[in-house]
């Protein structure tokens, strides 16, 4: 057995001994963002450490678990802390929570994460919704031996982020009076911020946000069928932007001052798509 999909396996094993519960949505909780998973109709906790063999976070902010729960009447499993590449893991244990969340029954793959704002016309705080991204020198979580039992060996990413459900988040935002920017966002590999050279070079391939994580878990998800949308906290302007050093702190700071905007979208979001589904 491929031991990718036998380390799966294992751990999804371990998750059915500790619960039964059946998802219809996944989201996964970016740097600033995890108090969201604190407001819904709780029905489960269980810490990353529970798991035999799950990847665990390392990241400040990061709690580290799994919420089952409800938002409203919808069933979501919620990744309060995600693990990044530059944690140190290999890119099959990044994305093995998203895996594992498909495999346990979520059809939807809801992504946020706290961006760097290289779009000019873009500022701290804004919320952007990801039409499409850019994954540069993170390797592919397919590469290798495909896991035919998850997917095709070469899935169309055409329209990774949904275009129903991006409509669906754009018509939520005008209705709750939500400003959302929209754009692309690239993935480099961090965990150094980047350099203003390095985002000049972002900007010239296209990119309007840029982070250490998602891409690679798009890609993931797509690969076994599930539908994706993503929404990123622009929680700095990235290097060069404004003449001053990046800092975590400021990172955390502006994410947490953009939370209340942000769980309203994600909450009214979501009900929103059950219904569609």
């Amino acid at each position: 057995m491929n031991a990718t999909y036998e380390k799966l396996m294992k751990c999804y094993k371990s998750l059915r001994e500790l619960t039964d519960f059946k998802p219809q949505l996944a989201l996964v909780l970016g740097t600033g963002l995890g108090n969201f998973a604190d407001t819904i109709r709780i029905a489960q906790r269980i810490s990353y450490h529970a798991i035999d063999g799950f990847p665990t976070s390392t990241v400040e902010g990061h709690k580290g678990q799994f919420v089952f729960g409800y938002v409203d009447a919808v069933p979501v499993v919620i990744m309060q802390g995600r693990v990044h590449y530059y944690e140190g893991y290999d890119i099959q244990d990044v994305v093995l929570p998203i895996r594992l969340m498909k495999l346990m029954g979520a059809e939807v793959l809801m992504v946020t994460n706290a961006s760097g704002g290289i779009c000019e016309k873009f500022h701290a705080g804004d919320l952007m919704l990801i039409h499409d991204h850019i994954s540069s020198f993170v390797p592919s979580p397919l590469r290798g031996a495909n896991l035919d039992a998850l997917g095709t060996r070469f899935p169309d990413m055409t329209d990774a982020y949904d275009p129903q459900i991006r409509e669906i988040i754009r018509v939520t935002a005008r209705k709750e009076n939500i400003p959302l920017q929209e754009g692309v966002y690239i993935q480099l590999p961090g965990p150094q911020f980047e350099t203003p050279a390095e985002i000049r070079m972002a900007r010239a391939l296209g990119a309007d946000a840029v982070g250490m994580s998602t891409a690679c878990e798009v890609i993931a998800a797509r690969h076994m069928g599930m539908r994706v949308c993503g929404i990123s906290c622009v929680s700095n302007m990235a290097a060069g932007m404004t003449g001053g050093p990046l800092l975590h702190e400021e990172v955390q700071q502006n994410a947490d001052q953009t939370a209340p905007m942000f769980e309203k979208l994600v909450h009214k979001s979501i009900v929103a798509i059950a219904r569609s589904m």
